[in-house]
């Protein structure tokens, strides 16, 4: 025993702070990593003018995704955050082989890939609902928007990994290319799985298993004052003996009753807007967009996706230099409000200029792509992972991640359906305006949590919750 608490105790906070977030390099890879291989798989499987099946092979993970999100919610409250990321690693090894690994069969080599993708998005549900469950838990109040904040630097990195490779193999032969493009995501799952071996549980989920000392010992490795670890104590095990002593037995039903129904509503809706606003059009087909604008193949595009890419990490970077710097609320309306107008106005300019330069629409995503990555991508997660009350973060989490997965399956569902029957620039402004949508729904129905301990952001639900019981008519 006493060696493996010398063991433990040489468990630096980076360390657990990177590898903690080290599951948004499977969640980013594989939303990039189609992006480059779909050109290849089209061509390979004869699938230019299959649009709705095309759409099915891309959603297919998000599709699985949505259930893998709710499960991996639930099991954590029971088995602990660090064991189910353990498991949705060997998930994603395992299905990640079988997508590359793909047998040539006519047409039913895509309902192959797509049950194979289906059964990968489990894993990758699971890991956008556990990372930053795991990292709002683990950091502290003053840094929780920076620290969590690493959640979506992991996930843009894995996004522009994935481009890269494609890049890299992109003069393979064409059944090749897009094979090793898919199989290769094994090698990130494999370098979480060893690294999480070594990454204590959360300090919440042991304490409201019982297990104080192991609580304080993991908060001895990642808070440096004892004094904030004895506060910090304090506040979890009193939310705790709160709802012990109500004897709350939190069900699907317990999300939505009036005193959680307030966060829960701000949550999930913050990430079903993330999703809805359209940016995995984006991410997912932006090779084909470009050839949409100017005729040029698919395949010959792949320098794009890589300057997506590099947006979207610096974005993260600045989120992170920001991200305590500036109210939550604040960055998420302003940043959609500019995102809402990057898709509008490239419809209003073609309105009004017919001849108007094609390439102007990949500029205008250019844009959004940048104030999305330092507002919407980053904060969806840091308030998801900080929202929701302790006694039912797990559920809460889930239930968030599925609603953010169900419009991801869906924005890659529709999208290429959509651009085979209508102008690109219209397709666009139909996410603008979803975008304003979600402006609007941040300044009516999300709370500030900046600054706020978690125990804190739970008092406001829990007062606002009683507000609208005494008051049902506001």
């Amino acid at each position: 025993m006493n060696v493996m608490a010398k063991a433990e105790k040489k468990i630096s906070s980076a360390f657990i702070y990177f590898f903690g977030s080290f599951g948004g390099i499977l969640f980013g890879y594989d939303i990039g990593v189609m992006t480059g291989a779909l050109p290849f798989l089209q061509a390979d499987w004869h699938l230019e003018n299959a649009a709705s099946l095309v759409g099915w092979i891309t959603s297919a993970v998000m599709f699985g995704a949505i259930f893998g999100g709710a499960l991996a919610g639930q099991l954590s409250d029971k088995f602990g955050r660090r064991k189910m990321i353990l498991m949705s690693a060997i998930v994603f090894m395992v299905f990640s082989v079988l997508s590359g690994v793909s047998p040539d069969m006519g047409e039913a080599s895509a309902y192959y890939l797509i049950i194979v993708r289906m059964l990968l998005g489990l894993a990758v549900g699971a890991a956008s609902a556990l990372v930053p469950a795991y990292m709002s838990e683990m950091a502290p109040a003053k840094a929780r928007g920076r620290l969590s904040g690493l959640n979506q630097t992991m996930i843009v990195s894995g996004m522009l990994l994935s481009y890269v490779v494609d890049f890299l193999l992109k003069d393979l032969p064409g059944e090749w290319a897009w094979r090793l493009m898919l199989g290769l995501a094994a090698v990130p799952a494999l370098i979480l799985f060893l690294g999480v071996l070594r990454l204590p549980e959360s300090p919440r989920f042991l304490l409201r298993k019982g297990d104080e000392a192991q609580a304080r010992k993991v908060l001895s490795y990642i808070r440096k004052n004892p004094a904030e670890i004895d506060q910090e104590l304090a506040s979890i095990k009193e939310t705790a003996k709160e709802e012990r002593q109500a004897n709350q037995k939190t069900s699907w039903s317990t999300l939505f009753s009036g005193k959680y129904r307030y966060l829960v509503v701000a949550g999930v809706g913050v990430a079903a807007f993330q999703q809805f606003q359209g940016a995995n059009a984006i991410f997912y087909y932006i090779p084909l967009i470009v050839q949409k604008a100017t005729g040029q193949a698919a395949s010959s595009n792949l320098m794009w996706p890589i300057v997506q890419g590099v947006i979207l990490v610096i974005g993260s970077l600045v989120y992170m230099w920001i991200a305590d710097k500036f109210n939550r609320r604040t960055l998420l309306m302003v940043g959609g409000a500019v995102m809402g107008l990057s898709f509008i106005l490239p419809a209003v300019i073609n309105w009004m200029m017919p001849n108007m330069n094609p390439m102007t629409i990949v500029v205008f995503l250019c844009i959004y792509v940048a104030f999305y990555s330092f507002t919407w991508a980053p904060l969806t997660w840091v308030l998801v992972g900080e929202i929701f009350p302790l006694a039912i973060r797990g559920r809460a989490s889930g239930l968030a991640s599925s609603f953010n997965w169900i419009g991801s399956w869906l924005v890659g569902l529709i999208f290429p359906i959509m651009t085979a029957s209508m102008p690109q620039e219209a397709v666009f402004a139909i996410f603008g305006i979803i975008c304003i949508l979600g402006v609007i729904f941040v300044k009516t129905c999300v709370p500030e949590t900046r600054g706020h301990t978690l125990e804190e952001i739970e008092e406001q639900g829990t007062n606002r919750g009683r507000v609208k019981a005494s008051n049902p008519e506001n």
